[in-house]
């Protein structure tokens, strides 16, 4: 039985009965968050009166967000005022019932609504509090306004990337947010972290999330190699190797590969060529050596290649559309995308990445509506909309 497999009868939850509050919006702190409740969390999603802006990216149903969807599918919602004394009182009840606290404001954001770590660790003394931002919490430049594409040309990343387009010198347009998902992944796995500590000294810990340092994360090879005034030697470049019918992208990081793949175009006795018999040969030479692997493939379709590639083991894809690589029977197989309903109706989610023998990882099936929550949750702390508000005093020792 494969693992997938087992994971179909699989009911358990992993944070089964643990509160999030969540307070993030847009990519990142959302994302952060749905992991935790298709792990199990109940997450509860705090929102003003007009809704996160997320909920107005296309593509819309009857104004219902599948982006939204797809990244706080499975979580509760809850409409608080954070200026008003009401809803600071509200959070304070709520995070006395919690165990983790998810936000990505600015900097300073949450100090100044009396929100932040300091001020609700008395309430609270267990909670974790992940804050994700930028450049950090603290430093000179912690209170900059900060997005993805920002992220990306701050830490370098965008300019790593360019080093390897030859013939290029203008950075690529930014369409794809990698800092974002990639720090609440970060943020996912500092508070799973978090959780653990806490089980072993009852105490929870503030969880501070750089996106700009996430973003150093990728750039493993360019790190070590800015260190050192000695230039790095030339590496070989992945790229895509034309057919007669488009292009694939063809992976050579072994001398096992390298051999197989000599094979695969008809030219055996290159194994040999001093120009290619070794790796760093093949490096020094690796143009002359792609344009005879794309003298071969040029003669062929993209899927004969393919099939010919991976009989040999030859690591290698067609370059493919989302939709083409959501429609492969591999993620079929998985299962991993689920069926999710809002008021526009039915859409797929990506599910998490990962499947456990012992726990289920499903996302949830429906959508909350704004503020659907509000009402019973106020009514479980005590704040009924007939309920006065304590005093400064008394909702400190709450």
């Amino acid at each position: 039985m494969q693992l997938s497999d087992k994971h179909e009868e699989t009911t358990t939850k992993a944070f089964a009965g643990l509160r999030v509050l969540d307070f993030s919006t847009t990519i990142a702190g959302p994302h952060c968050a749905r992991m935790l409740a298709d792990m199990g969390a109940e997450v509860i999603k705090i929102e003003t009166d007009g809704g996160e802006t997320m909920r107005t990216r296309p593509p819309l149903r009857n104004g219902c967000s599948t982006v939204f969807g797809q990244l706080n599918v499975g979580k509760k919602s809850v409409v608080l005022d954070l200026k008003s004394e009401d809803g600071k009182e509200a959070v304070r009840r709520l995070v006395a019932t919690s165990d983790v606290l998810v936000e990505n404001f600015r900097p300073g954001v949450m100090h100044r609504l009396r929100l932040d770590y300091d001020s609700l660790r008395p309430v609270n003394p267990k909670l974790i509090y992940c804050s994700i931002s930028g450049y950090g919490q603290s430093g000179p430049s912690a209170e900059l306004p900060a997005y993805a594409p920002v992220i990306h040309a701050a830490s370098g990343y965008d300019m790593a990337h360019l080093a390897y387009q030859p013939g290029r010198n203008r950075p690529d347009y930014c369409g794809i947010y990698h800092a974002d998902v990639v720090t609440g992944t970060y943020g996912f796995g500092a508070i799973a972290s978090a959780l653990y500590q806490r089980s072993l000294t009852g105490q929870g810990q503030h969880i501070d999330v750089s996106m700009l340092e996430t973003m150093l994360t990728l750039t493993v090879l360019e790190v070590q190699n800015s260190q050192f005034a000695v230039k790095p030697p030339p590496r070989p470049m992945f790229g895509p190797t034309e057919t007669a019918s488009g292009y694939v992208m063809i992976t050579v990081a072994s001398e096992k590969t390298f051999q197989a793949l000599m094979g695969v175009i008809g030219r055996p006795e290159w194994i040999s060529d001093a120009r290619f018999s070794t790796y760093a040969a093949r490096r020094d030479n690796w143009a002359e050596l792609m344009d005879g692997v794309e003298a071969w493939s040029r003669q062929h379709p993209t899927d004969a290649c393919l099939f010919a590639l991976g009989a040999a083991g030859v690591p290698a894809s067609a370059y493919r559309t989302v939709s083409e690589a959501l429609a492969d029977p591999q993620l079929a197989h998985r299962q991993a995308l689920s069926s999710v309903e809002d008021g526009g109706g039915s859409f797929q989610v990506l599910n998490l990445p990962f499947r456990m023998s012992g726990a289920d990882t499903a996302p949830g099936k429906t959508m909350a509506v704004l503020g659907e929550h509000t009402d019973k949750l106020r009514e479980e702390i005590g704040l009924a909309d007939n309920a006065p508000i304590p005093s400064s005093k008394t909702a400190a020792t709450n």
